[in-house]
């Protein structure tokens, strides 16, 4: 699919990245579904994330790609909208939160859009990319929003059988190290 769209590389400094992208966004496959389930559980522990968590090069390409989409976007932060479906989340204004996955948005435009879903986040991302020019979607003005990116909930509502929360972002908190990891042993980060 790479070959045939022609998708651009720049500003991302490997043809991986783009093609990481590419492939998380593409409807056909669900490639985001398998992924972000294994993120979600490949944090428990180290060992989880060394011996059981198999994506860990797509997860090193989208995260170094949204880091340089974002340098090169100017590191703006934007207003994102994200709709859930089958799940209502519950939060309290003040809590700390995270998706802890890769999470897909829309930018805001207007009004909330109707989702129809249980959950609609408002989102002030500072560390999601604009990732419309690599998604099989680039009508949608899609935006990632990274797994380890903190936000704070400043606002919660329920609107009939849907609830809406407004998140800021706060920064950054990751439990994935990058470790050296030699003929099945573990070294420190930088290999000794």
């Amino acid at each position: 699919k790479w070959q045939i769209r022609g998708s651009p590389v720049s500003p991302l400094p490997s043809s991986a990245q783009a093609i990481a992208l590419m492939a998380y966004t593409m409807e056909e496959r669900k490639l985001y579904e398998d992924f972000n389930r294994a993120v979600r559980t490949a944090g428990r522990s180290c060992q989880e994330y060394r011996d059981n968590f198999h994506y860990k090069t797509l997860h090193f390409l989208l995260s170094q790609a949204l880091g340089r989409l974002r340098e090169a976007q100017g590191g703006q932060c934007r207003c994102v909208y994200r709709g859930v479906r089958g799940y209502r989340f519950t939060a309290r204004r003040g809590d700390t939160v995270r998706f802890g996955q890769f999470a897909s948005a829309s930018l805001c435009k207007g009004n909330v859009p109707d989702f129809g879903t249980d959950t609609v986040f408002k989102v002030h991302t500072c560390y999601g990319g604009d990732i419309h020019e690599f998604s099989d979607f680039p009508g949608e003005e899609e935006v990632l929003i990274p797994p380890f990116e903190t936000f704070e909930v400043t606002k919660v509502t329920e609107i009939g059988n849907e609830a809406r929360i407004h998140l800021s972002s706060t920064g950054t908190f990751s439990n994935y190290n990058c470790e050296w990891l030699r003929g099945g042993s573990t070294g420190d980060t930088t290999g000794d």
